[in-house]
C-alpha cells in the first residue's frame, strides 16, 4: 500500500472532529481510592482550559461535552465566551440522573410522578444550557432500572419512561437533538430501563426525527459485535453519537483502542463505508472516559490520536478489491483486504498531515514539552480540585 495518504483520505481526516468530556479532566478512580495530581482543574473554567490543549495539539477536538450539575456555573455565555476565547465551543450537555437520592428507585421511570417531574424538569435546565451555551444536543444516559424480579412492573416503567421522555423532547427547540444512551447493567443488574440499542431506537423512533441513539462501547454484552449495531444504527439513519472508550471486563472508561483496537478500526470501517464520516452526516463522535492512573490531558490527547489512526486505517481499505471479493465470494481475500489496511502503520502520515496543518508532528511529545502541566501546577494553588460528581 502507498506510503503517504491519499488526497480524498487526507481531506476527509482533516475534517474529522473528536468532542471530548470535561469530566475525563477532573480527579477520578474506583470504589477503592481516587488518585489527585498537581494541578488538577478547579472548576468548568480550568476544565475547559485543560480541554483546549487536546484541541491546541491535535487539531480535531474543537468541542467540550459538559455535566450539568457537575459543570454548572452563574453565567452560561461567559462560560461559552471563555471556551471560544481558548478555541473551542461547548458541546452535547449531559444530564445527571444518577446521583440524587430521590431517584434511589428510578427517575424518568419511577412511580411516583413528583419523582419523575423532578427529572424531567433537571433536562428542561440542560435544555436552557444549550440555548445558552449554543449546544444542539442533550444527551441522556438512564441508570434506572431494578435489582430483584417482581420489584416493579416492566412494562409500566417502559410507559412512564415514554411518557417523561415525551415531555423532553417537546421542550427542546428545533434546532436541537435528544441523543439517548443505553447501558446493558449497571448501577441495577435485574433489568436497566434502556439496555440495549433496541429499546433505545424504539423510543427515539416514537419521539421523532430528532431523536438519535447513543452507541458507548463499554456498554455491550461480552463479545457483543458492536460494528453491526453500528451499520444498523446508519441504515435507519439513528446514529446520533459515539462515546468511545475502551473495556476488559465492563463498563471501564479506559482510553478507545487501549483493549481492542481492531474493534475500533471496525468501527470506523463501517463508519467510512456509509459515508458518516462527514461532518454533516449528523454523527457525533466522542469520548466518554474517566482517567484514573494516567495524566489528564495526555491521556485524552492519546485516545484521540488513537480514533484518528483507527480512522485513517479504514479510509485506507481498498474498497474495489474489497467488493470485487465479496461479489465472488472470496471469502478470505475479503477478509485480507481489510487486514492489509488494518496493519498499516498510519503513524507517519498522520504526522505529515500534521505537519501539513501547522501542527506538531508528535502531539504528546509538544504537550509535555509546552510545560503547561508545571504551569497549571504552580497556579492553580487552594481550592478543591474537581473530581468526579463535581
Amino acid at each position: 500500500m502507498s506510503h503517504s495518504l491519499p488526497a480524498p483520505a487526507a481531506e476527509a481526516l482533516r475534517s474529522q472532529t473528536i468532542e471530548i468530556p470535561s469530566w475525563a479532566f477532573g480527579n477520578a478512580g474506583t470504589r477503592f481510592k481516587v488518585f489527585t495530581l498537581p494541578g488538577g482543574p478547579r472548576d468548568p473554567y480550568e476544565k475547559i482550559a485543560d480541554a483546549a490543549q487536546v484541541h491546541r495539539y491535535t487539531g480535531i477536538a474543537p468541542r467540550v461535552s459538559l455535566h450539568i450539575p457537575w459543570d454548572r456555573v452563574e453565567d452560561y455565555d461567559d462560560l461559552a465566551r471563555h471556551a471560544a476565547d481558548l478555541g473551542v465551543q461547548i458541546g452535547a450537555i449531559n444530564s445527571n440522573l444518577f446521583q440524587d437520592d430521590d431517584y434511589r428507585l428510578g427517575s424518568l421511570t419511577h412511580a411516583d410522578e413528583r419523582i419523575r417531574a423532578k427529572a424531567i424538569a433537571h433536562h428542561r435546565e440542560c435544555i436552557d444550557v444549550m440555548r445558552a451555551t449554543g449546544s444542539q444536543d442533550l444527551k441522556i444516559w438512564l441508570p434506572d432500572g431494578t435489582n430483584y424480579p417482581g420489584q416493579d412492573s416492566i412494562r409500566a416503567r417502559q410507559d412512564r419512561l415514554a411518557d417523561s421522555l415525551a415531555q423532553i423532547y417537546a421542550a427542546l427547540d428545533a434546532d436541537q437533538r435528544l441523543i439517548l444512551e443505553y447501558k446493558f447493567f449497571e448501577p441495577y443488574f435485574y433489568t436497566m430501563d434502556i439496555p440495549d440499542w433496541g429499546t433505545s431506537l424504539l423510543h427515539c423512533l416514537a419521539l421523532g426525527e430528532r431523536a438519535l441513539v447513543v452507541l458507548d462501547t463499554g456498554h455491550h454484552a461480552p463479545n457483543t459485535n458492536i460494528e453491526f449495531i453500528v451499520a444498523q444504527l446508519l441504515r435507519q439513519g439513528r446514529l446520533g453519537a459515539f462515546d468511545f472508550n475502551s473495556r476488559f471486563y465492563a463498563d471501564d472508561d479506559l482510553m478507545v483502542g487501549a483493549a481492542d483496537p481492531f474493534q475500533l478500526f471496525r468501527i470506523m470501517h463501517e463508519i467510512v463505508q456509509a459515508g458518516a464520516l462527514s461532518p454533516d452526516s449528523g454523527v457525533s463522535f466522542m469520548l466518554d472516559q474517566c482517567h484514573n492512573i494516567e495524566p489528564k490531558i495526555q491521556g485524552q490527547i492519546r485516545s484521540v490520536l488513537n480514533v484518528q489512526e483507527a480512522t485513517a486505517k479504514a479510509l485506507l481499505v481498498d474498497v474495489e478489491a474489497l467488493g470485487a471479493a465479496q461479489r465472488d465470494g472470496q471469502v478470505l481475500e475479503a477478509n485480507e483486504a481489510l487486514m492489509d489496511a488494518y496493519h498499516t502503520d498510519v503513524r507517519p502520515m498522520l504526522a505529515d498531515l500534521r505537519a501539513d496543518q501547522g501542527l506538531d508532528p508528535d502531539p504528546i511529545a509538544a504537550f509535555k514539552a509546552s510545560g503547561y502541566v508545571d504551569q497549571v501546577a504552580d497556579a492553580r494553588v487552594g481550592g478543591a480540585q474537581a473530581g468526579w460528581g463535581a
